[in-house]
């Protein structure tokens, strides 16, 4: 078998139901892969509506009861019965020829670990004009070449569409389970972290032509979720380094500055926003940097 593909959910239904349907439309033989759906301690109708939906039997159901994101794709990499392993998320849609234009990247060089795809998105009610081209990329889209390239540090393919060779976990430990979502808090950082371990000897590539469509739901269409979702990235970055409570003053310093360009571009939405992310980032990094070592997500 080639491929498994891992769909991890969290009471998300529904739109699991059309990811794996969107998989199961593909141009792919049937034969050469699996999909996973792994269920992480979903308490919605997940499991019922997934065995009334007489799934064919290259389709996996598997429960996760430790709830974590990390938690959840660890659980499908030891799952996994294919060469390589292609996650999808629960809110994205696989174009027709994702998996096997996934493959032909991973076949043209042993050495490659770790493939992207171009992630499009379907805004639902269209993208608001508030939202700052720097930091649009948090919505989890993805277009970094017209062409198929190696992708050089730190760039890296975005979580709903990422994949990987198998065998490389033999050696490599998988997805750090203190980063990552756990339930409804926004943590991050888990795949940037993994794939920075997975260059040390191997290659990452991107292929414009793995193509997923990402649905972003209006609820995330709110001034208040993306400062949330950058206050957690901050939180996520000071786990993950490990940073020390001495870096407060420096980021003080840095909220005062994004405070002052506030003041002087409060006619430009866009710039306003942008500087308003950066001290929410900011004010997570100071808060993960005191509850280092906690274990925020153990």
């Amino acid at each position: 078998m080639r491929a498994s593909v891992a769909i991890c959910t969290h009471n998300r239904a529904v739109d699991t139901m059309q990811a794996v349907e969107s998989v199961l439309k593909g141009d792919t033989d049937p034969a050469d892969y699996e999909i996973l759906v792994v269920d992480n301690h979903s308490t919605d109708h997940t499991r019922d509506l997934f065995d009334s939906s007489h799934m064919p039997e290259h389709v996996r159901y598997i429960f996760e009861p430790q709830l974590g994101l990390s938690y959840a794709r660890n659980r499908a990499i030891k799952e996994a019965k294919g060469e390589f392993i292609l996650f999808l998320d629960d809110d994205a849609l696989a174009c027709p020829t994702w998996i096997n234009e996934v493959i032909k990247i991973f076949d043209m060089d042993s050495r490659i670990g770790c493939v992207g795809g171009k992630i499009v998105p379907i805004w639902e009610g269209g993208r608001p004009e508030w939202i700052p081209q720097d930091i649009v990329s948090l919505y989890t889209l993805m277009d970094f070449s017209e062409k198929v390239v190696e992708m050089p540090a730190p760039s890296i393919p975005f979580g709903a569409n990422v994949a990987f060779r198998v065998s490389i976990f033999e050696k490599l430990e998988p997805f750090r389970e203190d980063l990552g979502r756990v339930g409804t808090n926004l943590m991050s950082s888990e795949e940037s972290e993994l794939i920075s371990r997975v260059r040390q000897e191997h290659k990452v590539f991107y292929s414009p032509y793995a193509v997923v469509e990402h649905k972003i739901a209006k609820s995330r269409l709110t001034k208040r979720w993306l400062l949330r979702r950058v206050y957690w990235q901050g939180i996520s970055d000071a786990t993950r380094y490990k940073k020390s409570a001495w870096g407060v003053f420096k980021h003080t310093i840095r909220i005062v500055q994004a405070a002052l360009l506030i003041v002087i571009s409060f006619n430009n939405v866009q710039k306003v926003m942008s500087e308003m992310a950066k001290i929410s980032y900011r004010n997570g990094t100071i808060v993960g940097s005191f509850r280092n070592g906690r274990g925020l997500n153990t």
